[in-house]
């Protein structure tokens, strides 16, 4: 038999990072063992499915580049398939007709908790075959009364629940609709999915779930329930923590290899290592090694895995990611340096991708003013004559290379007596509208010649007013 994991969200928001980390554990536990990984889109809820978070979900997915081998399937498609289950379940006497309005459910329930009791439905319609005629009614599924479910959990060991801890839940609504843990389990069974990876949310439902597989004679699966993600005030993450949907890290310019060596960390180890590339963690998963307790989200060390890939991937990868912040800040990146020599520059720099598009602007656009602060402090009368006398130096250069540059500078320092930083910074300022920037010859080298020269002239001029105005 196929190893068969999948990832089953629901199309009611983005995908939010504890979501892909389960679809990335469960992705890793396919491909470490030869087998598949499913995508299905859990659309049961239509008041709250749309289409815009199914968008959301493969986006996220996509990005993440977790490929899925089957799917995606979609619940909604499937009623048919849940329908004929439910019958099966009826004519087995493994389910049954519930006509109880929600109003004597409720007072069952406030009856078991006056008595200290568990609060549940009391199995009032478990035997009965008096059935009205034209009221409405919802079928339940007929739990065992006795003996244990016991779970061999691959992340929490073994959990043992009693069956008289659980109720008949309901396995289809009043308008025939199914409920969660009926499709949950039908889909399973038919998608062959040997192993169920989720968030320790789930615990209660898998006993109920199991109690429907065995009423089916279906195969179990394997179980493997991984604790849930922690913001840094111990509370689930939520978006008070930050930014919790995948998107919005691409957004705020992270890197996939980043927010997926991150999330494969956040609840999971292999020794001390703290960095994996994607076949490092397709090698070296193991649910075995998951951990029992939850995690914490830690954005400050997600900003050093994030620095790690954006100095140590190829540059014309990062490139290609880079490219999305420059258009998301309108950029016009067709006239100027690739991209790929802007994160050679730029990487040791910044911490994210967006922070770098940010910084980088002055490669593709020209600016009408200087930085308030760094012209104050750079672009003084003091610093005319280095001015003109580097901007000779570096019109006249006819191979526009970093060792030119640098040497016209140099040459400039010299003849005029002054420390480096007398020439540069004002330079620096000119070219770039700013006071900082990658090594000033790398700098120039990137910007076309003309434009360089262009500016130099736009800063002489500010200082010629500053001078009139003295």
């Amino acid at each position: 038999m196929t190893l068969t994991t999948r990832f089953a969200p629901s199309p009611t928001g983005y995908l939010h990072v504890g979501g892909a980390r389960t679809a990335l554990y469960s992705w890793l536990h396919a491909k470490k063992n030869g087998g598949e990984f499913i995508l299905r889109i859990e659309d049961t809820d239509l008041e709250r499915s749309t289409q815009a978070s199914v968008d959301a979900i493969m986006d996220g997915m996509n990005w993440l580049q977790l490929d899925w081998d089957k799917g995606p399937y979609f619940q909604t498609k499937r009623f048919d398939r849940y329908k004929e289950v439910i019958d099966q379940l009826l004519a087995e006497g493994n389910a049954y007709r519930c006509y109880c309005t929600p109003e004597e459910v409720d007072e069952m329930r406030a009856q078991a908790r006056e008595k200290g009791e568990k609060e549940r439905y009391n199995g009032m319609w478990r035997d009965r075959t008096d059935y009205p005629e034209d009221k409405p009614y919802v079928i339940r599924f007929k739990n065992p009364l006795d003996g244990d479910v016991v779970i061999n959990d691959l992340v929490k060991g073994e959990i043992t629940i009693s069956n008289k801890e659980l109720d008949d839940l309901i396995i289809a609504r009043s308008d025939g609709s199914p409920t969660y843990n009926l499709t949950v389990v039908v889909d399973d069974w038919d998608m062959g999915v040997t192993c169920v990876i989720r968030g320790d949310d789930h615990v209660n439902n898998t006993p109920r779930q199991i109690n429907i597989f065995n009423a089916l004679g279906a195969p179990l699966p394997e179980f493997a329930h991984i604790p849930m993600i922690l913001g840094d005030d111990g509370k689930r993450l939520s978006k008070r923590h930050g930014a919790v949907g995948v998107m919005q890290y691409r957004d705020d310019g992270y890197l996939p290899e980043a927010l997926l060596n991150y999330l494969v960390r956040l609840g999971w180890s292999h020794g001390d290592q703290e960095l994996f590339t994607r076949d490092e963690m397709i090698e070296l998963f193991d649910l075995n090694d998951c951990n029992r307790a939850p995690s914490g989200f830690n954005t400050e060390k997600l900003i050093w895995v994030n620095q790690h890939y954006m100095k140590t991937l190829a540059p014309e990868y990062v490139a290609e990611h880079l490219a999305w912040h420059m258009q998301d800040q309108n950029i016009d990146t067709s006239n100027g340096p690739a991209l790929s020599e802007i994160v050679k520059v730029q990487a040791e720099r910044v911490k994210t991708l967006k922070e770098m598009a940010e910084i980088s602007r002055y490669f593709y656009q020209d600016f009408t003013e200087f930085d308030a602060t760094a012209a104050k402090k750079h672009l003084r009368p003091v610093a005319q004559q280095p001015l003109e006398v580097v901007k000779a130096k570096l019109a006249a250069l006819t191979d526009w290379q970093p060792e030119h540059i640098h040497a016209a500078i140099n040459e400039t320092a010299a003849e005029l007596e002054l420390g480096m930083g007398k020439v540069g910074m004002p330079l620096r300022v000119a070219a770039t509208g700013a006071g900082n920037s990658p090594s000033l010859d790398v700098t120039l080298a990137l910007l076309d010649q003309d434009k360089v020269l262009a500016r130099i002239d736009m800063a002489l001029a500010v200082i010629a007013e500053r001078i009139a105005n003295s």
